[in-house]
């Protein structure tokens, strides 16, 4: 038979902090947060601030909405969708434009040499 829990949600002590401080710099020594290089994550530089899916982000996170949000306003089927193109992942055209109507973005080609 399963056991069942009770959540007890109580004020934190100033003993509990302490004790939560002490664990959370144990675990951050054993387990160091990965730098942004690590993570395949660029800084945001003046190239970056261009890309498509950095715009949307912005867009998105200023207008307080999430990706599930986007999709359903683009009428895309899948939030993971939203995700891929702000993480700078191949997308259709159209699925762009869907987004960035939702998000008041307007968007423009320009040509570039190579």
């Amino acid at each position: 038979m399963a056991k069942t829990f009770t959540r007890v949600t109580r004020a934190e002590s100033i003993d509990d902090r302490q004790r939560h401080d002490v664990v959370r710099e144990q675990i951050e020594r054993e387990f160091p947060p990965k730098s942004l290089s690590e993570k395949g994550t660029q800084s945001i530089d003046s190239d970056s601030a261009e890309r498509i899916g950095y715009q949307i982000r912005k867009a998105r996170t200023a207008q307080g909405l999430t990706w599930y949000a986007v999709a359903k306003k683009a009428g895309i089927p899948s939030s993971g969708t939203v995700r891929a193109i702000e993480e700078g992942k191949d997308a259709k055209l159209s699925t762009v434009q869907a987004i960035a109507a939702v998000l008041g973005l307007r968007l423009t080609a320009e040509a570039t040499s190579q």
